[in-house]
């Protein structure tokens, strides 16, 4: 017999874990805000695991809107470095190269907040679900995404969409990023 646990035990400790992190109360934790443009349309969150979730309208003739997710997880959600490579990992090159070699990366300050900035354009591959063996074949798409750091830990934002709709709102998306804040937790809740 292994020593080692199941992978079920091992899923169920990361579901407890993730559980414990989403439950604890963060009333007492200063928050992440920020501006989003008016021409954005705030819906509601698919996922518990996503704090907030975003419309952007395609430009004509682009076959879908764009969609931005916030993610928080608590002060977790692991290293920067690793995110940016899960990232660009969702993304195929159509001439084969590796989405590696066309990554961008950008920092910047936005209220104190150290901020990393990911672009990368291709086929967008990501699993349909978190662990799904089924991914997602949209070419001509670009990613854009974003960890802020702050005092309460990372938080993440992603951004994809069909390329010419991303490239609409590349500005609206830098300016988002930049208003990003941390206001003190409100004692009467």
């Amino acid at each position: 017999m292994s020593s080692r646990p199941s992978r079920r035990r091992f899923r169920l400790a990361v579901i407890a874990v993730l559980a414990g992190t989403l439950a604890a109360p963060v009333a007492a934790q200063p928050s992440l805000r920020y501006e989003p443009p008016a021409e954005w349309t705030e819906e509601p969150a698919a996922s518990p695991m996503r704090v907030a979730q975003f419309r952007l309208p395609r430009v004509p003739g682009d076959p879908e809107d764009g969609e931005l997710v916030v993610f928080y997880f608590g002060g977790g959600g692991g290293a920067v470095d690793a995110n940016l490579q899960r990232w660009i990992g969702q993304m195929e090159q159509p001439d084969g190269r590796s989405s590696f070699e066309v990554a961008a990366t950008t920092a910047f300050d936005a209220n104190g907040l150290d901020v990393t900035l990911l672009d990368v354009p291709g086929t967008y591959v990501a699993a349909v679900r978190p662990g799904a063996a089924e991914r997602l074949d949209k070419p001509d798409f670009r990613l854009l995404a974003a960890v802020v750091e702050s005092p309460v830990g990372p938080w993440f934002f992603k951004l994809t969409g069909p390329a010419r709709t991303i490239a609409r709102w590349d500005a609206a998306f830098g300016a988002f990023l930049r208003s990003a804040r941390v206001e003190p937790a409100d004692p009467g809740r």
